[in-house]
């Protein structure tokens, strides 16, 4: 299968384009600049040069390949703060795909996020769950809906949503990331509340195989779990960051959180137990690769 992947470049793509050629796949990558077509072909996969503002060139990569993986997103915009245009192009960038796919029964495969199943019930998100969009996490839905809206004008599609926390020495501006160089600027590993709160996550690798998978496989309009932890509570979390930066760990006052985590303090507290049950026996697959405490232990986020 010729595969037209966007964000291919970036850390999760940095894993799957090398689980689609692995796996007999031809894949061409979307690059935004030099640098990034160059790191693509030493992965083995052709280069087109644009970005998720170039509607028409994303329509003309669509209909040259015969499915799409869609990884990309404005991560620079949400963190500086400027979320709503980053759902803006994402929308826009799924409405040029749904117009190049429609009526081909080709795969598509979208992008988004387990942290909007959220619940303060402590609910255990399912990825039966369907909401509406709302404001901050919540505002992925709608992207997340029109996606697979996209099953109804004859696309396989089917979307990934990924937990807060996809981990693995591919990680360099992920959440663990910041979320240590925090404590690394303060001298403290910190947490909110009590550190309870629950979060789920994913190595890198097992995530790429859930993208391939799922382009294989899916059956169109699925919604789909790429989880390996159900939910590892924060305060271990920070524990394991205070261990090997050899700091302090402790509770950060509420009216500190926005100066200790910038964008990360709605984050942080999440409360995001996550299921991937119905993934594993609809895609037959199972993690492979450490935890993310375990991947921790590993050293190499410290490094």
């Amino acid at each position: 299968m010729r595969v037209f992947v966007t964000g291919a470049s970036g850390h999760l793509g940095s894993a799957v384009v090398p689980e689609l050629i692995s796996a007999g796949h031809e894949v061409v990558g979307l690059a935004r600049s030099e640098a990034s077509a160059a790191a693509l072909k030493a992965l083995g996969a052709e280069v087109r040069l644009g970005d998720l503002d170039d509607l028409d060139g994303l329509r003309e990569a669509a209909s040259a390949a015969d499915g799409v993986i869609h990884l990309a997103f404005k991560h620079d915009a949400m963190v500086a703060g400027d979320y709503a245009a980053a759902i803006e192009a994402d929308l826009a960038a799924l409405r040029a795909f749904g117009e190049a796919l429609a009526g081909t029964g080709k795969p598509f495969v979208g992008t988004s996020g387990t942290g909007m199943l959220a619940d303060p019930s402590g609910r255990v998100g399912t990825e039966e769950l369907v909401l509406s969009p709302g404001a901050g996490l919540q505002a992925r839905i709608g992207a997340e809906n029109l996606a697979i809206g996209l099953a109804g004008s004859g696309v396989r599609a089917s979307v990934v949503r990924l937990p807060p926390t996809v981990h693995s020495e591919l990680d360099r501006a992920g959440f663990i990331p910041m979320v240590i160089a925090a404590a690394r600027a303060a001298g403290e590993s910190g947490y909110l509340g009590d550190g309870a709160n629950r979060w789920p996550a994913v190595h890198t690798l097992d995530a790429a195989r859930v993208y391939r998978l799922a382009l294989e496989q899916a059956p169109a309009g699925s919604r789909l779990h790429a989880v390996g932890d159900e939910g590892v509570p924060f305060l271990e979390i920070a524990e394991a960051i205070g261990r090997h930066l050899d700091v302090p760990v402790a509770a950060v006052p509420s009216d500190r959180a926005q100066d200790r985590f910038g964008f990360l303090a709605a984050i942080v507290p999440l409360d995001n137990p996550t299921s991937s049950e119905r993934t594993r026996r609809l895609l037959d697959w199972q993690p492979a690769h450490p935890g993310l405490l375990a991947d921790l232990d590993l050293g190499h986020y410290f490094a």
